[in-house]
């Protein structure tokens, strides 16, 4: 069976989701130019414009692939990509998954757009798809990352190996 994990033109109180475009790459670069947004995952290269390269083939792969994907995430109140958020198929301990994903522009962190996208990226995982659980894959050291987790109801499942990283898989299960 084929879903649609994208969330295009799914919307919140303050921001809306449509697919990443080429176009975004600039506004994107920003994101993989600040150190901070990728000093807890290895493997990342370390010029920012190879790593947003990287990051828009991977994710248009997944689109091409019903893979889910990221979203480019926008701020209603002015029209900017400020991160991007979405659902992606991954393979975990040899498990198919559901992961909800986030990422924010360094200068929108502490404001709960993180929060706001991943409550969204749940409703729609278990309201549109059906799914029984969704999870985040989170670098153990990033906690600005597991604090989101936690403040969308997710709860602390385990820590394994993901990408060559110590990661801890965060899980939010169903309730009927």
């Amino acid at each position: 069976m084929i879903y649609n994990y994208l969330l295009e033109g799914q919307e919140t109180d303050r921001l809306f989701f449509r697919k990443l475009q080429r176009t975004d790459f600039e506004a994107w670069l920003g994101f993989h130019q600040d150190k901070r947004t990728s000093e807890f995952w290895n493997g990342i290269p370390d010029n920012p414009q190879v790593a947003c390269e990287q990051d828009f083939a991977r994710t248009f792969y997944r689109y091409q692939n019903n893979l889910g994907g990221k979203q480019a995430v926008i701020l209603k109140s002015t029209t900017e990509l400020i991160g991007l958020s979405g659902l992606l198929v991954q393979k975990v301990d040899g498990v198919q998954e559901i992961e909800i994903a986030y990422s924010l522009l360094s200068e929108y962190w502490g404001k709960g757009y993180a929060s706001e996208a991943a409550e969204m990226c749940r409703r729609y995982g278990f309201e549109h798809l059906g799914v029984t659980s969704l999870i985040s894959i989170i670098q153990v050291d990033n906690v600005p990352s597991q604090k989101v987790a936690l403040q969308t109801g997710m709860f602390l499942e385990k820590m394994t190996e993901y990408g060559g990283n110590e990661v801890y898989i965060f899980r939010i299960n169903r309730t009927i």
